[in-house]
């Protein structure tokens, strides 16, 4: 029995943008065991998915995990992190006795290109290829005659997390948006004052999705006066949980954070808000219908492939300057 093995730590997004290769290995190669190994925080994304045969955590120890890993006498490594640790969990794997011809742990790695990045947020010349991140997991595949099969992301909601539309007010039972306000980085999520903007142009009811750390801003903004009503959700929910209320959605308005690819991956239209980084990296929404807010008359934008506690050239203009 052929085995796989697919290697991505983090984080959200990167995780549920890898969900076509663990698909079309499982479905193509149907005989053979997908294993999977990120972080114990992201566990949750992966647990759900029918096409993973096992899934393995990196908590404290590099070297326990490859001990289990090793046990598990992989023919094939699909690196989609390509990072320090990923390359000696590959380099460990290999049989130092493995000689001739399908010996041994094949592995294969994702091209970050991480020149044609730097080159974008350096001197803001887009060298990068014009194909979708997902295309670029898929082609780390090729060699091994997988192909996509082009029915993009894929985002599992277990029973038990599946919340009934009666757990919303009553006022939303029928239509609503999802916000999801939260961002990793403070240079990705719009300040305060252009939420409130935003919010006010919504002319459905509104939930307001976070976690525990977006309650101070999420309180803020339910209680603005707003033609719609706005129900604050932060810090109620799961990260299932939100995925469930946003399968329910009629539209979804988010930055550019994991959460905008959970909702590509249920399909939903998406309007994706973008402050220091860029579409051009190839992180839009995957096959949905999707629409771009961003600043394009800017010198300074892209600053950073990821993003910062703060704008480095102090005016934030890439969000301030936002037109809805």
């Amino acid at each position: 029995m052929t085995k796989f093995l697919i290697i991505r730590f983090s984080s959200i997004g990167d995780i549920v943008l890898t969900t076509p290769v663990i698909r079309c290995l499982k479905q193509q190669y149907p005989d053979a065991e997908v294993h999977y190994v990120t972080k114990k925080s992201y566990k949750t994304l992966l647990e759900n998915n029918p096409y993973i045969d096992k899934v393995f955590i990196l908590e404290k120890s590099l070297n326990d995990l490859v001990k289990d890993l090793k046990s598990e006498k992989y023919d094939y490594v699909i690196d989609l992190h390509n990072n320090l640790r990923t390359r000696i969990i590959k380099i460990r794997l290999k049989s130092p006795l493995s000689f001739g011809e399908g010996a041994g742990v094949r592995s294969f790695s994702f091209d970050k290109l991480n020149f044609q990045k730097w080159i974008l947020v350096k001197f803001k010349k887009d060298i990068m290829p014009k194909v979708h991140i997902v295309d670029r997991y898929m082609k780390t595949v090729e060699s091994l005659g997988v192909k996509n099969d082009n029915k993009g992301l894929d985002y599992f909601i277990p029973e038990k997390d599946d919340l009934p539309l009666e757990w919303l007010p009553e006022a939303f039972q029928s239509k609503y948006a999802v916000y999801a306000i939260g961002g990793q980085h403070e240079t990705k999520k719009m300040p305060l004052h252009k939420m409130v903007e935003l919010c006010k142009t919504i002319k459905l009811p509104l939930v307001l999705i976070g976690g525990k750390e977006d309650t101070v801003i999420s309180e803020q903004l339910s209680v603005i006066s707003n033609s719609s009503p706005i129900f604050d959700a932060c810090g109620k929910m799961n990260l299932n949980q939100s995925a469930s209320i946003i399968q329910k959605a009629e539209v979804v308005y988010t930055h550019d954070t994991g959460m905008m690819h959970v909702a590509a991956a249920l399909k939903k239209k998406v309007i994706s808000i973008w402050g220091n980084t860029v579409p051009e990296f190839g992180m839009y929404p995957y096959q949905t219908s999707f629409e771009i807010i961003e600043n394009k008359n800017l010198t300074c934008r892209p600053c950073s492939k990821i993003g910062y506690d703060k704008c480095p050239a102090g005016h934030f203009k890439c969000m301030n300057e936002l037109e809805f």
